[in-house]
């Protein structure tokens, strides 16, 4: 069905969730990591290296700059932000994202166009929510974030997967969206700069999926948390760039930045040139959903006109250099490695995907398996690939100080050499 104009978009109005909340926790990272690390010897000598989170606030490296503590500090002495924040959030930071993401747009957004939350996840939370209704689905991407599907299950909103092919870049397999999108798909969800691939989608890409989107009738969400974390040869580009030929949602927050994860705040941007989703009221869904959820904290959200205004680019340029230097360590390691193999390069986020060869690896049953052995012989932490819908793969996060990533990634290999079949 074609999405021209405002009709054949297959948009849905919110509805009660249903599945336990039991069961979509368990698909967490935090619930599968925390099995991994339940197999770590606590009595062992070294210490536990953790490449299987994507917070590398522990490395002294990966510091916020200065301006954004100073900001901090500035918003709470002011006096001005220790009451309730504003529903939708307070207007000089919805003002200044709209600035920030509009830097990168043919157009302008407008504050009124931009939802302040709880970080990227509420943001995710809020947008699985309001368009969640019996019978309808949404196209999701394949290896992707978890709190997608675990946010759909507790929603009962069905999710389809769509594979990324890793041979090409991890790029979204276009064909398979079509053949999984039907009367009832409402969306579908791109992460880019991605977790957990490390790739960076082309502009070309970028058109192809926004034209698919529109042949389909479903908007796109644009889960951009890791927006100009690029610094391989592919510059970071939005996806609302392509907002005239498809609607597009928008979610992202300082956390990854500005490495600011715990602060906690994020939005949702509505890139909507044809007013499609403002005819379907999709403005005032998000707005009644965020009336009954948790707001950011008023002092963070008083900070940011501060914060995105005073960091300086080399800031920015440093971060990227330093994740840089540490991509091609990991690539490099793992490509000397055997029973591991990286089929494409990272080029942005902070996530490289590597696949086991478990024919090289004796009595290594699954992806899960490798893992709780490697945190019991090996005091090192990295994420399964099943949490992520890739069996027999892992994630590995590089976003940590060079000598502490090398010991870990020597650790991995000296693991592999200590399970490697006997070649015949």
């Amino acid at each position: 069905m074609e999405g021209d104009g405002t009709t054949g978009w297959h948009i849905s109005r919110p509805s009660a969730r249903g599945a336990p909340l039991a069961d979509a926790g368990s698909m967490s990272i935090r619930a599968v990591l925390g099995r991994v690390f339940s197999s770590v010897d606590a009595s062992g000598p070294r210490p536990v290296l953790t490449l299987g989170s994507g917070d590398p606030t522990a490395c002294a490296s990966f510091r916020p700059p200065p301006e954004a503590e100073d900001a901090i500090v500035d918003a709470l002495r002011s006096g001005k932000h220790n009451g309730y924040s504003p529903t939708i959030g307070v207007l000089s930071a919805r003002r200044a994202i709209a600035e920030y993401l509009s830097r990168d747009l043919p157009y302008q957004l407008s504050p009124d166009d931009i939802y302040l939350t709880s970080g990227c996840c509420q943001a995710i939370d809020v947008m699985i929510s309001i368009l969640a209704q019996p019978g309808s689905n949404i196209l999701l991407p394949k290896p992707g974030f978890p709190l997608y599907e675990s946010r759909t299950m507790f929603s009962n909103l069905e999710d389809r997967h769509f594979n990324l092919i890793p041979d090409r870049g991890w790029e979204a397999d276009l064909e398979s969206v079509e053949a999984l999108a039907d009367e009832n798909t409402v969306a579908m969800v791109i992460v880019n700069p991605s977790n957990p691939c490390g790739s960076v989608y082309s502009h070309d890409h970028l058109a192809k999926i926004a034209e698919t989107a529109r042949k389909l009738g479903i908007i796109i969400i644009a889960d951009e948390v890791y927006d100009h974390l690029a610094f391989g040869n592919k510059p970071f580009i939005p996806m609302g760039i392509f907002a005239d030929i498809v609607p597009v949602i928008t979610v992202g927050s300082i956390s990854k930045r500005w490495l600011v994860p715990g602060w906690r705040l994020g939005w949702i941007a509505m890139c909507d040139l044809n007013g499609i989703l403002k005819e379907a009221k999709v403005d005032k869904s998000i707005e009644s959903y965020i009336n009954i959820t948790n707001d950011p904290a008023t002092f963070i959200q008083g900070a940011v006109p501060q914060i995105i205004a005073n960091t300086k680019e080399d800031y920015f340029m440093k971060i990227l250099n330093l994740l840089r230097n540490s991509a091609d360590l990991c690539y490099g390691k793992i490509k000397e490695t055997r029973g591991i193999t990286c089929p494409h390069k990272p080029e942005g986020s902070m996530f490289v995907m590597a696949k086991l060869d478990l024919s090289c690896l004796d009595g290594i049953q699954d992806d899960l398996d490798f893992c709780c052995r490697l945190a019991k012989e090996e005091s090192v932490i990295v994420l399964p690939g099943s949490a992520l819908g890739m069996k027999d793969w892992i994630r590995i996060t590089f976003a940590m100080d060079m000598p502490t990533l090398e010991n870990a990634l020597e650790r991995i290999k000296s693991f592999c050499q200590r399970h490697a079949k006997l070649e015949a």
